[in-house]
């Protein structure tokens, strides 16, 4: 059977986008890896107080609550925008990442300020073994966080300029997939991070 040439181009498009989305993947499950090995540290550090305060003295948690709700609500908004897209209304897809961008700086922007009280009050990485784990395991989370707001205001700028043609299914696809991740973890740091360390 012969394959014309669009139908030999428009496999290796499908090829190569299945590979894009296997790499995805691969990094997904590096970032597992690498926020598993943080995890793993704050378990074995979190009694390493060297005579300063532990998460129950520190933590804020009703703030930290607020920050949970923000990151929680930006994933939200994040799949409103995927229905968007599937719907193929550009107008409302960027609305919702937008949306989701404000929600994410917001995020962003509180746990700076946590980090820069803790700092004030002589409660840097540098006062315990407990803080050095704590601000290296919330922090990479943040910088996470932070590329993925960049990745938001790349793909807004593309649909402005291209809309929903060429790869920006894709690259939304992936996007949203990397955001959702991000929210895993935030409940799991939630959960042992902050909760761990004020009641048990």
């Amino acid at each position: 059977m012969k394959v014309s040439a669009a139908q030999y181009k428009q496999a290796e498009h499908a090829a190569a986008a299945n590979r894009t989305v296997l790499g995805f993947w691969i990094y997904l499950m590096t970032d597992c890896v690498l926020f598993a090995s943080l995890f793993a540290t704050f378990a074995v550090m979190r009694g390493n107080l060297n005579g300063g305060p532990s998460g129950a003295e520190l933590f804020d948690m009703p703030y930290v609550l607020v920050e949970t709700m923000l990151l929680l609500a930006s994933s939200f908004t994040c799949g409103l925008a995927l229905i968007a897209l599937a719907k193929r209304d550009k107008q409302m897809v960027i609305a919702w990442l937008l949306f989701t961008g404000v929600l994410g700086a917001l995020f962003v922007g509180m746990e700076v300020h946590e980090f820069v009280v803790l700092a004030q009050e002589g409660n840097s990485w540098q006062r315990s073994g407990f803080l050095s784990s704590y601000f290296t395991l919330v922090a990479t989370h943040g910088l996470h966080i932070t590329v993925g707001l960049l990745w938001l205001i790349a793909l807004v700028v593309q649909l402005f300029r291209t809309g929903l043609g060429g790869n920006a299914v894709k690259r939304l696809t992936l996007f949203s997939m990397f955001w959702h991740f991000l929210d895993v973890v935030w409940i799991f740091i939630f959960s042992i991070v902050y909760l761990w360390s004020n009641f048990v």
